[in-house]
């Protein structure tokens, strides 16, 4: 078996990755024991870079009214597939690679609108979050990802004052309330699954790009449930 192709985005921190959405194709294929390569690609450079592989826009146009190009995308040489977006890589690995389900018991419609869900959560508590993001980037590609993600999240993003992080914690007392509803450590109780690894890449993203007090503040949230939901997500997915 050839190995698979993830693209993903680099940063200048150690071991490069930061971004949720690469993150979430990168847990699934190391639970599944899937061999895989990773291709960074600078942030600036993601538009060019997938138009030349032949990847597919995300539907959408930028302020300029051109396509709108993104990452994670997924290479498979073994059956010559190519996946845009988290969520249809996951549907794909799915099905091609069914063993180690991530989408148990025909779980995938209501994990999609669980996705959904965690996505217009998220929305209201990003502006610190993209404030840390732009500074763990090179200049050029800070300066591009704070001027693209302007466009729908309005500058200032504040980081200083607890009103910055206050919808953040908003959101996750939410998410909670869905690991309440059953007796395992998982959203689906004692069965892992896709929805688990949409909370843990969230998670991931913040703990690599925030300051270490700020960190802390989240991982406190409910009772430290957050830092062990993202140590459980990363023990269930280690390559063996």
């Amino acid at each position: 078996m050839q190995p698979l192709v993830l693209y993903d985005t680099l940063s200048e921190l150690p071991g490069n990755s930061w971004s949720p959405n690469p993150a979430k194709p990168r847990f699934v294929l190391r639970y599944k024991n899937i061999p895989f390569v990773t291709i960074w690609v600078e942030y600036t450079e993601i538009s060019i870079a997938m138009k030349s592989i032949g990847a597919t826009p995300i539907g959408r146009k930028d302020r300029h009214g051109s396509d709108v190009y993104t990452v994670p995308v997924l290479s498979d040489p073994n059956t010559g597939a190519l996946i845009t977006d988290s969520l249809e890589i996951a549907s794909y690995l799915e099905k091609t690679y069914p063993e180690k389900p991530i989408f148990p018991n025909n779980s995938e419609p209501l994990i999609r609108a669980l996705d959904s869900t965690h996505f217009s959560l998220i929305l209201p508590a990003l502006k610190p979050l993209f404030a840390r993001t732009a500074e763990i980037l090179s200049p050029a590609s800070g300066k591009f990802f704070t001027e693209a993600r302007s466009a729908n999240v309005p500058l200032p993003w504040g980081v200083g004052h607890d009103d910055d992080w206050d919808p953040l914690e908003k959101m996750y007392n939410t998410v909670y309330e869905w690991y309440q509803k059953t007796d395992g450590k998982w959203i689906m109780g004692d069965t892992f699954s896709y929805a688990d690894i949409i909370v843990a890449a969230s998670l991931l993203w913040y703990k690599r790009v925030v300051k270490e007090d700020e960190w802390a503040r989240i991982s406190s949230w409910n009772g430290g449930k957050w830092a062990q939901v993202l140590a459980d997500v990363e023990q269930e997915c280690k390559s063996t």
